[in-house]
């Protein structure tokens, strides 16, 4: 029996996902929940909740790289293996999340 393995996750820093956004090279998709999202948000993110996540309510990136965020950068990893696990090619991430966007004096909306 073969084991099942997690498709692999690239973790993005902060700054690379800032720059990303500013050059509108990437699409944030922000999986927190809309409590969370509604005390701070990341500015121009898509919300589509972990909680009843489905990779088919992602706008289409029209060629742009989609990238998952969270608060801590634990359910945006499960958001991408989820999505790579529905066939998309959605493999990359907000390491450490909004604390880390925060941390790295980047702002935030409220």
């Amino acid at each position: 029996m073969s084991e099942v393995r997690n498709p692999p996750v690239h973790d993005l820093t902060p700054e690379e996902v800032a720059k990303g956004l500013a050059e509108n090279r990437m699409l944030l998709v922000d999986v927190r929940e809309p409590n969370e999202v509604q005390a701070e948000a990341y500015p121009g993110a898509v919300v589509v909740p972990l909680s009843v996540f489905d990779p088919g309510r992602i706008p289409d990136p029209a060629g742009k790289t989609v990238v998952f965020a969270c608060r801590s950068g634990r359910r945006s990893v499960t958001a991408s293996q989820a999505a790579q696990a529905a066939g998309l090619p959605y493999d990359s991430h907000l390491a450490g999340g909004i604390l880390a966007w925060k941390a790295a004096g980047l702002p935030t909306e409220t």
